[in-house]
């Protein structure tokens, strides 16, 4: 999310609500070494770009649907928060919106610098259950649960802190954990599955915030969380040890003005990630450099989130600074590899 000043009053609120640098190696001259020309040469990260990009739905603005997270369904449609309404939603392929469940109101919410209650993070699981982020600085705070009948309720227990700002969700089904992103002060939380207690899992000064937000987006790859820092501009990867407890943070990207959420494109570390505070989204290369693919040109206007679904890229547009439509663009992921 991205600053904007605290105001009091439904619809006045409004909010701002983060591949990879690895170094090579060097081996040393072997005496029976073929000529160089007859090695094999690494293989180039293949170049992607975003075509087609165009905007599937728009948003009510003043009605408070100024998304703020996705998580897709198997059928390629998308669920949606909308932060300052305390929805999520769900958008089917042809942009037809659907209140999904609408989370309580706080009478004195007391969210840390933006002061009104949002729905931030979200993660579907493989049966349809929804964990949503809700951030109020007040006992409602947390992860809440919305099971696929509908039934809503507060997941985690009072081991995260009221004045926490929960922001991105990752779910790990395979060892039983969510992990969310806490902006504020910065830190992320391993939440269990089986009785929603939490644990403060990894923190530090690459996860804290500089002056507004710190840890904000994440996922889970490969034995590994990622987790964006929006002050900082940085992606960061920490390796899950054996006995589930984090490792040290490695900075795999730097430069990221402004990055919220991200998702891996395909199989590897690419990362296409959203740029809040530029209205763009960016592919990031495993050796940390990255490329704007889609601006506010586009039609982006403040984007949130990133997902993908094989060769689809999902991008939410909150519109938080801009004011001026929040939407749902679609674009077309295509990998560019030479020919031989």
């Amino acid at each position: 999310m991205v600053r904007l000043p605290r105001v009091a009053g439904a619809g006045a609120v409004a909010v701002a609500l983060a591949v990879l640098a690895s170094a090579p190696t060097a081996g040393a001259a072997a005496v029976a070494e073929p000529p160089p020309s007859t090695l094999p040469a690494p293989a180039p990260a293949a170049p992607l770009s975003l075509v087609d990009p165009h905007i599937v739905r728009h948003f009510d603005l003043a009605g408070g649907q100024t998304p703020e997270n996705i998580a897709l369904e198997p059928d390629g449609s998308a669920d949606l928060t909308f932060s300052f309404a305390r929805q999520v939603a769900h958008v089917d392929k042809r942009g037809h919106v659907r209140t999904i469940a609408t989370l309580p109101a706080v009478a004195d919410p007391q969210t840390p610098e933006i002061g009104a209650a949002v729905t931030t993070g979200l993660a579907r699981a493989h049966d349809g259950t929804l964990y949503v982020g809700y951030a109020t600085g007040t006992d409602a705070s947390g992860v809440w649960r919305i099971t696929p009948s509908g039934e809503v309720s507060r997941f985690t227990d009072e081991d995260l802190p009221a004045g926490s700002f929960v922001n991105g969700l990752a779910l790990d089904e395979r060892r039983g954990v969510l992990y969310a992103a806490d902006s504020h002060p910065g830190k992320v939380w391993r939440i269990s599955l089986d009785d929603g207690s939490a644990t403060a899992w990894a923190t530090g000064p690459d996860l804290e915030r500089v002056g507004f937000f710190g840890a904000n987006g994440i996922k889970v790859r490969e034995g590994s969380v990622w987790v964006s820092n929006f002050d900082r501009g940085t992606l960061l990867r920490i390796p899950i040890e054996a006995d589930g407890s984090a490792g040290p943070v490695e900075t795999r990207a730097t430069d990221l003005d402004g990055i919220d959420d991200f998702a891996f494109a395909g199989k590897g570390e690419t990362v296409l990630a959203a740029l809040n505070s530029t209205s763009e989204v960016a592919v990031v290369r495993r050796d940390g450099s990255h490329t704007v693919l889609l601006t506010a040109a586009d039609g982006l206007s403040h984007p949130t989130s990133v997902a993908v679904n094989r060769h689809k890229v999902y991008v939410p547009s909150a519109a938080y600074n801009t004011r001026n439509d929040p939407n749902l663009l679609l674009a077309r992921l295509e990998e560019h590899r030479p020919k031989p």
